[in-house]
């Protein structure tokens, strides 16, 4: 039930900053290249950095693929690890959800801080995002 509100909240953030921004140092990249497994099934990966949140909150990475006429993919959800230390995040999604083919796409990636007020998401704040063109390349 708490991951299905989080869905919706992440749906209507009541705050996000523009594309690149960072909040105290935070950062969030996109990786030029991704794949596409025999399967369909789709990876994407970059780096992040972040530092410890309040003790109410969590941190959260989420990636959205576009591609041809405006057909959109979110994947993630992917709890981040705040240390300071650049990390990798890697983001992965079914073959039969993404219908993401080879070839050019634009892809989002957003780092959010997401607190909670019991088991519930409270609020859901954008601290990094990086916008990239991006290749999918097929898996052989």
């Amino acid at each position: 039930m708490a991951l299905a509100a989080l869905s919706a909240l992440a749906a209507g953030t009541v705050f996000a900053a523009p594309a690149e921004a960072t909040v105290f140092g935070q950062g969030i990249s996109v990786h030029h290249d991704a794949h596409i497994a025999g399967d369909g099934a789709i990876t994407l990966s970059g780096t992040y950095r972040c530092e410890q949140v309040s003790p109410m909150g969590a941190m959260q990475i989420n990636a959205t693929v576009v591609q041809e006429q405006g057909r959109q993919l979110t994947i993630g959800g992917e709890q981040a690890v705040c240390d300071g230390t650049e990390r990798r995040w890697v983001a992965h999604a079914p073959g039969r959800f993404a219908g993401v083919r080879p070839g050019h796409a634009t892809v989002t990636a957003t780092l959010r801080e997401v607190h909670f007020q019991g088991l519930m998401p409270r609020s859901l704040i954008t601290v990094a995002q990086d916008t990239q063109d991006v290749e999918f390349h097929e898996e052989r």
